[in-house]
């Protein structure tokens, strides 16, 4: 779900996030404001909730920017920021070139949420009064029974920002603390994909001790926190061997072109040939998914099973080709980039992309073609 755009940036939502909305909103209205604020109304009890899920999630936000922004500032287009179940992630087009970029890129993320901890304690403290530290350490429980609506809100997000920070500091990739590890270790060693390895592993042996000790709170009796802390563990896990194995591909592709990659063995059709004699002669005696459509050889559309399926199967035998085809609106040439080429497969919803020189096709790239070229290399092996 699109958010709009800030700085240039798209702004996207998952909607795993309002799982974690909800968890947020309910934890802090049904629990943890009661507990503080037991004279509260129902009201402004869920009402501090909601608002606090929702700084909580501008801050996540706040933090995904911080980043982009200076990618964008060093040269790296970032077309979209995702907030997702686990926080965010900002979608830079390229990895950083050089290891001071790479530094600065991952250490303002969590400078921002340290920033925010700074900013929203300090609210929170304000609006407190100056007897509020000293009242905390004697009556704990009446220091907080004590405060406005304001005031909790802030020292509550305050700390949170705090954590979000410590966390993201961790030296494990794809955590910031991780990538500021692998720019320590790529500056000092010059090898960037050793560097990734090394930081993959801190974030792999980190996230098997999240695991480690989410198993061992669901024995102890703390299901929900075990369960959490065992999803948290697994997600990084997987984040930090994909994107070593991300880094891998990336490189393998630099030097591939199009031509590398696509598929060259295939047949093409006429516009005039009738949709029904499409289905019976080429559609069901063949593999291939998508035919070009040439007239006087030129490329002038695309046929696709999907376009067969749509058309009423009684007016298959009136219809052509070229009554259904797709126009080629979309197209790659044989010298492209094997990296820009991943690029337009994801940003593309047509599968395969035919791949052009002039007026003339010369290839069908298909995304399964990705697949099984990284399969051959064995990539995904390497961590």
């Amino acid at each position: 779900m699109s958010l709009g755009r800030l700085f240039g940036i798209e702004i996207r939502l998952d909607f795993s996030v309002l799982i974690v909305f909800a968890l947020v909103v309910y934890s802090l209205g049904a629990a943890l404001f009661p507990r503080w604020h037991p004279a509260w109304s129902s009201g402004l009890t869920w009402g501090v909730a909601l608002a606090a899920g929702i700084l909580f999630f501008a801050s996540l936000l706040a933090h995904e920017l911080a980043h982009s922004v200076v990618a964008k500032l060093r040269g790296i287009p970032v077309p979209r920021i995702t907030l997702f179940v686990f926080g965010g992630v900002s979608e830079l087009e390229r990895e950083p070139n050089t290891p001071a970029t790479e530094l600065l890129i991952a250490i303002v993320g969590p400078a921002m949420s340290a920033l925010l901890g700074l900013i929203f304690t300090w609210l929170g403290a304000a609006l407190a009064g100056t007897d509020f530290a000293h009242e905390v350490f004697l009556d704990p429980e009446g220091a907080m029974a004590h405060l406005g609506p304001g005031a909790t809100l802030f020292l509550w997000l305050g700390p949170i920002n705090f954590m979000l920070a410590f966390f993201n500091l961790i030296p494990g990739f794809p955590l910031d603390g991780g990538r500021v590890l692998r720019a320590i270790l790529w500056g000092i060693s010059g090898d960037l994909q050793s560097a990734t390895l090394w930081a993959s592993n801190m974030g792999r042996a980190f996230a098997w001790g999240l695991m480690g000790l989410g198993v061992l709170q669901a024995l102890g009796g703390a299901f929900v926190q075990g369960v959490w802390l065992l999803l948290i563990g697994w997600f990084l896990n997987n984040a930090a061997r994909n994107s070593y194995t991300q880094l891998l591909v990336q490189q393998a592709f630099d030097d591939l072109i199009v031509g590398n990659l696509m598929r060259t063995h295939f047949e093409v059709i006429g516009p005039d040939v009738t949709l029904e004699e499409f289905v019976n002669d080429f559609l069901l005696r063949s593999a291939q998914s998508a035919w070009p459509v040439v007239e006087e050889g030129k490329t002038v559309g695309l046929i696709t099973f999907d376009d067969a399926r749509d058309t009423q199967e009684s007016e298959r035998a009136s219809q052509t080709v070229g009554d259904v085809m797709s126009p080629v609106d979309e197209h790659l040439s044989p010298e492209l980039g094997g990296r820009d080429a991943l690029r337009a497969l994801a940003e593309s919803e047509t599968d395969p992309l035919p791949v052009m020189r002039g007026d003339h096709i010369v290839g069908l790239l298909h995304r399964g073609d990705i697949a099984r070229w990284l399969a051959l290399h064995q990539l995904n092996r390497e961590i």
